[in-house]
């Protein structure tokens, strides 16, 4: 009896040997596939993003070998570096960006006063993450330069249109968050000055 309940406890042990020494992740790339699109992109959604995204801006590059693009040179290999720091500095400028919507006001309403405290709070939660998307877009904007250096003129990856696309755009000016965040700051500012001189009489 005792060797059969050994046997059992040996082969639950492999069965279930993937829960219980889960894969681990190290590197950028490995970061980056657990960062996803939530269908209804609630706050705790993105935060989980931006976490996944944080953690790949500060991970080791992965072996050229297990790249998410296909890499044969050492130029290659070093834009790649360039565009992956570009393109995840851009996906924290989007999830920063759709945070702060979700406690942004649009406009303040006249029967928004008995909670004037609290949106004014909200927007101050909103512009905090505003301005941080500001930021990730400046180290992006760098990253961008630093791929479209004079050396990597005629260098395309052909694996990875999408990050190329990103870089051409912010190259151009097509692409300018600044211009975007900058806009809703100063609507921010202005709604929270409604917010601020509502009073009684305004109700």
């Amino acid at each position: 009896m005792k060797r059969r309940f050994f046997f059992f406890v040996i082969l639950c042990f492999f069965i279930f040997s993937g829960q219980v020494f889960p894969y681990f992740v190290e590197y950028k790339e490995q970061y980056y596939k657990l960062y996803h699109i939530h269908y209804e992109q609630e706050p705790d959604d993105i935060v989980e993003n931006i976490y996944w995204l944080e953690r790949a801006i500060n991970a080791d590059f992965c072996n050229p070998l297990h790249a998410l693009g296909k890499i044969t040179t050492k130029k290659e290999w070093e834009k790649y570096r360039y565009m992956f720091m570009m393109h995840l500095n851009l996906k924290m400028v989007e999830q920063h960006l759709r945070l702060g919507s979700k406690y942004d006001k649009q406009a303040a309403y006249f029967y928004n006063y008995p909670w004037k405290e609290q949106n004014i709070e909200s927007l101050s939660k909103a512009e905090e993450f505003y301005e941080a998307a500001l930021v990730y877009w400046h180290e992006a904007k760098l990253w961008a330069e630093k791929a479209n250096m004079r050396e990597f003129q005629f260098l395309f990856l052909d694996s990875l249109p999408f990050w190329e696309n990103e870089r051409a755009r912010i190259a151009s000016g097509d692409l300018n968050y600044e211009r975007t965040i900058k806009r809703e700051l100063l609507r921010l500012q202005k709604v929270r000055e409604d917010f601020m001189n509502m009073d009684d009489s305004t109700y």
